[in-house]
């Protein structure tokens, strides 16, 4: 059964990362079909731990990524898939892949700000953004957020794709 739910997670987030490549969104039926999927495949392996293995895994992630999604530094779609891949992977997985994904995010972002020389501008703004995640109040600067065109944005959900590639090729080495 963990097979089967590493490639549909695999499924998941190589569609999600084409169309956000593509588009830079995700597609709410993308994201809703995993989250059915994940709790569905979940339940008639080990019935309801397994519903309650989905919830977990579909919460966990939402709560840690809403803050900088309503601070606008991260996408509506790129939270909701986290959250559909959560109810497929379930916790434990899932917080793995979302730290890869957030540490090859970084690497990447690494790579743009000093191709870009943009060291100094994008640490003032990743102060920003982390303040208003840890200080209630204080509300998204429209020049720092995914609503201003001219800011340089990555797309999560190749990062996501990236990631989860990566974690399930890890665990089949391991096994």
């Amino acid at each position: 059964m963990r097979e089967v739910t590493w490639i549909l997670a695999v499924i998941l987030t190589c569609c999600a990362g084409w169309t956000d490549a593509r588009s830079r969104r995700i597609p709410n039926w993308l994201t809703i079909s995993g989250l059915a999927v994940g709790i569905v495949v979940n339940s008639i392996a080990t019935g309801w731990h397994g519903a309650l293995f989905s919830l977990e895994g579909t919460a966990a992630p939402l709560l840690l990524l809403l803050p900088p999604v309503l601070m606008r530094g991260l996408g509506a779609g790129d939270w909701k898939l986290m959250g559909s891949l959560g109810a497929i992977l379930g916790i434990e997985r899932v917080l793995v892949v979302l730290l890869a994904t957030i540490l090859l995010a970084g690497i990447v972002a690494i790579f743009l700000m000093i191709k870009q020389r943009r060291v100094l501008v994008t640490l003032r703004n990743m102060w920003e953004i982390l303040r208003g995640v840890f200080v209630f109040g204080v509300r998204p600067n429209p020049e720092i957020n995914l609503d201003n065109p001219n800011a340089t944005s990555l797309p999560f959900g190749v990062m996501a794709g990236l990631a989860t590639v990566l974690c399930y090729c890890a665990g089949a080495l391991r096994s």
